[in-house]
């Protein structure tokens, strides 16, 4: 894949950009499909905060349930892997951030208020996350559903409703950012990009 002239500037000016169609809706209906699919197979755990000893849970904080998605063919959610290993590959050549390897991770909101606070994706003193890329999976989302995705940029906020097809993409260390109170089922699929010295 390609990105666009626009995609890169406002990656480096203002430290994210949006698409508002990735793979194109047939694809994006496959990847809801899967991804609800596996929401309901029970098997999605309850997302934690912090790393390692200090991991705790805490609703207050996060109340999305979560799964790892691993490089699989012949699927819709094997295909959006396939698809962000394509954007780090992009934004290694156009935006010269060097990225490595990326992890990929579903994530649940499962309504009644389910938000997770203002917070950065960086962990201060350890490998860090460059880039985070967001993928929206929300066919039937209305304003009234919430879950928006709040940054907080240098010179205000942006909220960005988290529909179909959406993809956000934003540099981990620099842009804080919040998922509002979701009142409906709301899923994201999130790439956190490493630098190619991360261990």
């Amino acid at each position: 894949m390609e990105l666009q002239d626009d995609e890169i500037e406002a990656l480096g000016t203002r430290g994210y950009f949006t698409r508002g169609a990735f793979l194109g809706e047939p694809r994006a209906r496959a990847v809801h499909a899967e991804a609800t699919a596996r929401v309901a197979e029970g098997t999605l755990m309850p997302a934690g905060i912090r790393r390692g000893a200090d991991r705790t849970e805490d609703t207050a904080v996060r109340g999305d349930f979560i799964t790892w998605v691993q490089q699989e063919s012949g699927t819709a959610l094997g295909g959006l892997w396939e698809a962000f290993a394509g954007l780090g590959e992009a934004l290694s050549a156009g935006a010269y951030l060097g990225l490595g390897r990326f992890d990929l991770q579903l994530a649940h909101y499962p309504g009644g208020g389910a938000h997770y606070q203002r917070h950065l994706d960086a962990f201060p003193g350890q490998s860090n996350r460059r880039v985070t890329a967001i993928y929206y999976a929300n066919p039937d989302w209305r304003p009234e559903h919430g879950g928006l995705l709040r940054l907080y940029l240098e010179d205000g906020v942006l909220d960005v409703a988290p529909t179909l097809d959406r993809l956000v993409v934003f540099l981990s260390e620099r842009l804080e950012h919040e998922v509002l109170p979701a009142h409906a089922p709301r899923l994201a699929l999130t790439a956190w990009y490493y630098g190619r010295d991360a261990a």
